[in-house]
């Protein structure tokens, strides 16, 4: 059985067997026996890049660390810093929900695990639900992002591109720009359900640097089951739509969702090579690729890692950028050592040209 007909059954609240392992729906989560089921784990370390390649890791969603599990944290960026110069390591970007229930220990917490980074890999960041509103409970936009990681910190570092022009202060919708392997990159990071105007801020950052290759990396976008959030079409079919929380209900819906953001964002710019998120529970995992109106590829990704063990067992996605346009995918633990090698944490993407 694939991963997508598991992932449609349970979608429909149904019990499965999987092998010896029994998963079920309960409430709106799935929980399994096995956190590892559809796993395929090798006791190795990545394969060394290809010549000419360069790294973008992919922290998602570390909010579970801070519950009781910082070790897994902290082993993400260490291990990253450890292995920058052998994985030509250029960037990192943090997906959101950097906290729970945004405690200030948890802050704390990650301004201790990313700061290992700082000076030696640039990384990139946008909240998640759960980093907005007293415990993380996503009612307003107030947040404690700005106090932890202020947009001084960002300023002063030669990738930061701007933040929202409302908000000049603000470091939740923010752009960044590098250059790894020859070729020049924006990424574009927005807020947990991006409001009408950041959109609007967003196209204009995606068109002043057209001849730039584009990421957008936001905390909600596509959902488990091989699609976009879209909450006109699916509403409550699709948990967790931004659409169903508080800061919408609060904001006469002033949120948009991952089919709204390829319909006012993405898909109007022949930029854009890659869309990331995380949030999404089940496996945490997906992909997508659509084509634009100029024939462009997509791809969008789905990866969450916080229903895995002791917080995620520092689970890291790797992307190899290959000189021949190519995307070389490996999704690796420092903790555990070992890789993921299954059709979902194991993959090759080519990337169309800008």
């Amino acid at each position: 059985m694939s991963s997508l007909d598991r992932r449609q059954l349970l979608k429909a609240g149904a019990s499965l067997a999987v092998g010896s392992t029994f998963v079920s729906l309960v409430g709106s989560q799935a929980l399994a026996a096995d956190p590892y089921a559809g796993a395929v784990l090798v006791d190795e370390d990545p394969a060394p890049i290809q010549p000419g390649s360069f790294t973008v890791a992919v922290l998602p969603d570390t909010q579970s660390y801070g519950e009781g599990h910082p070790e897994g944290f902290m082993a993400q960026t260490k291990w990253l810093v450890d292995n920058q110069k052998a994985r030509n390591i250029a960037a990192a970007l943090h997906l959101g929900d950097i906290t729970n229930r945004s405690l200030p220990a948890q802050w704390e917490l990650a301004v201790a695990a990313m700061g290992q980074l700082d000076g030696k890999i640039p990384y990139f960041m946008v909240p998640g639900n759960h980093d907005y509103s007293a415990g993380g409970k996503c009612t307003d936009r107030t947040t404690l992002l700005n106090d932890y990681f202020s947009i001084d910190k960002f300023r002063t570092q030669k990738t930061f591109g701007g933040v929202y022009d409302k908000e000049p202060q603000k470091m939740e919708n923010s752009y960044h720009l590098f250059s790894a392997g020859g070729r020049d990159f924006v990424v574009i990071g927005l807020e947990f359900g991006p409001r009408a105007d950041v959109v609007r801020w967003a196209n204009e950052v995606a068109a002043k640097h057209k001849d730039r290759e584009a990421i957008l990396i936001t905390h909600a976008y596509m959902y488990y089951d091989e699609s976009r959030y879209d909450w006109a079409e699916k509403g409550t079919k699709q948990h967790w739509n931004p659409h169903s929380y508080g800061v919408a209900k609060n904001s006469a819906d002033d949120v948009m969702d991952g089919t709204e953001l390829w319909d006012n964002l993405v898909g109007k710019h022949e930029n854009f090579i890659m869309t990331l998120n995380g949030h999404v529970l089940y496996d945490g995992l997906g992909r997508m690729t659509s084509v634009t109106p100029g024939g462009r590829d997509v791809h969008q990704m789905l990866v969450n890692f916080q229903t895995k063990p002791k917080g995620g067992d520092g689970w890291v996605r790797l992307m190899e950028f290959t000189t021949d346009g190519g995307v070389n995918v490996v999704d690796y633990s420092p903790t555990r050592k070992q890789c993921n090698v299954s059709e979902q944490n194991k993959f090759a993407l080519k990337l169309a040209k800008v």
